[in-house]
């Protein structure tokens, strides 16, 4: 993450929150499962499995969905060149604009789907020759990299460079405790405000990241 520019940085705090906002709504709709922490999925996968093969089913779809995302998100980038970041983040938009038009007409299981592939999609923002360089809706690599960093200040190094691997960390804290609370409120109408957070960092990306490559 340091090596990209604050403004990169910023962004992907922003993203970070949207997959937080997200995931806390699906954690909530779904009662336990993920829709973007697929390591918290594969570990109810296996425990349910060892218990009842059948419920171990919903992790297993979510886990390729999420798996879905991805590649089409990876794809998307791959053909978009040089707008990847813009044409990526349209693509969470319009994923995420359908989930919420799906739960609106009463189509649950689709706006699930919408939202699992949307998060899978989002990771592909941020990627160099095929390798996420800013993992978005998952955190353990990034609490690695900060204990690493505070090490490194605490033997003389860069003293500031965990600061935003911190702020990624906060970032999907805070969209996770707004999702819940705004989910209480008015329940998977929340989706509309995902959407509009993803429509608006898309426009941000596409006016502030225009002609960048390779982010």
């Amino acid at each position: 993450m340091i090596r990209h520019t604050p403004r990169e940085r910023v962004i992907a705090v922003g993203l970070a929150g949207l997959a937080g906002y997200v995931d806390a709504i699906g954690f909530l709709q779904l009662g336990g499962y993920f829709v973007s922490f697929m390591t918290g999925n594969s570990t109810r996968m296996s425990v349910e499995l060892a218990e009842n093969l059948g419920l171990g089913l919903m992790p297993a779809a979510l886990i390729a969905l999420f798996v879905m995302g991805v590649i089409t998100g990876s794809l998307a980038g791959h053909f978009s060149g040089q707008r990847r970041p813009t044409v990526v983040s349209a693509l969470v938009f319009l994923l995420l604009l359908g989930a919420a038009a799906s739960q609106h007409v009463g189509v649950v299981s689709l706006a699930i789907v919408a939202m699992a592939l949307a998060m899978g999609a989002e990771n592909a923002v941020f990627e160099r020759d095929g390798e996420v360089t800013i993992g978005l809706t998952y955190m353990t690599g990034t609490l690695v990299k900060l204990g690493q960093r505070i090490t490194a200040a605490l033997l003389g190094g860069d003293r500031w460079a965990w600061v935003w691997y911190f702020m990624l960390w906060v970032g999907l804290v805070t969209g996770a405790i707004l999702g819940a609370a705004t989910y209480g409120w008015i329940g998977l109408s929340s989706l509309w405000a995902a959407a509009a957070a993803a429509g608006f960092l898309t426009a941000i990306i596409g006016f502030g990241m225009r002609g960048r490559a390779g982010l």
